[in-house]
């Protein structure tokens, strides 16, 4: 099951270098150079200077690039820097990242911030050094995220999907494009997992190749079910005696209704298994069916004389291993 991202101090990419938000692609490059040389651990001698190095250093990995840049504005510029942060699910959804060169620090020292939003392989593609171009050179790889439904997963499905990118305009800032793409969704792919479309990365240069595509798989919330791997998880809420007599009911699944025996004396919390009904990869994954007791509203006499009856029909206390 999908876990929620920690909170995290903000960081001002643009504060950092003193930019604003507007500032064209010249002007981020100067700025840095101007700050890396004051605060290069080699020669600066001002007081926490490796820290403000590796703060800028940071900034500018983001801001160089055109599509680190476009996604990080994305996000908005109604964080302060400092305040809480937690990004928002999806938020990098079908966003394009190309590789790239990279700054002289060592992204391992970058912040919590950064690995949250770029730190995922294909995000962070490339640390170690821009490679030099020859006139015939192949297109680089791209990465993207898209979010598909989990009966996609079941059936297999091809989907139209909408993928952001950028790149420089005449004035220097980026702007985002769009491109459509028909994907073939194999079934039995989990979260995760990426698909490869071949030729549809970045244009090779001269004769060169274009690069692959590679789309990782997320899947959209879903009402009834949740995923960890291949495993499935559906709440089914029971009342009280089909819990304590038994009973035979349908459930859904991804794949239709289900007939399923609850044992008697179930308690909520129990699950069920039905081996085989996760997601159908060449291992299929199980389906387990979590019991949730779920209590009727005693609203006429009738029902409250149903409920007394109840209670004077057992000597139960559910907080007997409480104490006192």
């Amino acid at each position: 099951m999908s876990e929620q991202s920690p909170l995290m101090e903000y960081k001002d990419y643009y504060q950092i270098l003193g930019l604003q938000r507007d500032a064209k692609q010249d002007e981020i490059k100067r700025a840095y150079r101007k700050l890396a040389r004051k605060y290069h651990p080699d020669v600066s001698k001002e007081e926490g200077a490796e820290d403000r190095f590796k703060e800028v250093s940071e900034a500018y990995e983001v801001l160089k690039d055109p599509e680190k840049r476009a996604a990080y504005d994305q996000l908005g510029s109604g964080y302060r820097a400092g305040q809480d942060f937690r990004p928002p699910p999806n938020w990098d959804q079908g966003f394009e990242f190309h590789g790239g060169g990279y700054t002289e620090a060592d992204p391992e020292a970058f912040s919590d911030f950064f690995e949250s939003l770029f730190g995922r392989a294909g995000f962070a593609h490339g640390f170690g050094g821009g490679q030099r171009r020859q006139y015939h050179a192949q297109g680089e790889n791209t990465h993207a995220r898209i979010a598909i439904d989990l009966e996609d997963s079941y059936r297999g499905a091809t989907r139209q999907i909408t993928l952001k990118y950028s790149e420089l305009g005449e004035d220097g800032r980026p702007r985002v494009r769009e491109r459509k793409l028909n994907v073939k969704i194999p079934k039995g792919v989990t979260e995760g997992q990426q698909i490869r479309l071949a030729g549809q990365g970045q244009p090779g240069i001269g004769e060169g190749k274009p690069g692959d595509l590679y789309l990782e798989i997320t899947f959209n919330p879903h009402p009834l079910y949740e995923v960890d791997g291949k495993t499935v998880y559906l709440t089914l809420p029971v009342a009280p005696w089909e819990a304590a007599l038994g009973a035979r009911i349908q459930v859904p699944t991804p794949e239709g209704q289900v007939h399923l025996t609850i044992p008697a004396n179930s308690q909520s919390g129990g699950k069920l298994r039905l081996r085989g009904r996760g997601i159908p990869a060449r291992e299929p994954g199980d389906l387990f069916v979590v019991l949730k007791l779920v209590a009727p509203p005693a609203s006429t006499e009738a029902e409250k004389a149903a409920y007394q009856a109840f209670r004077e029909a057992f000597d139960f206390n559910p907080r007997s291993g409480l104490g006192g």
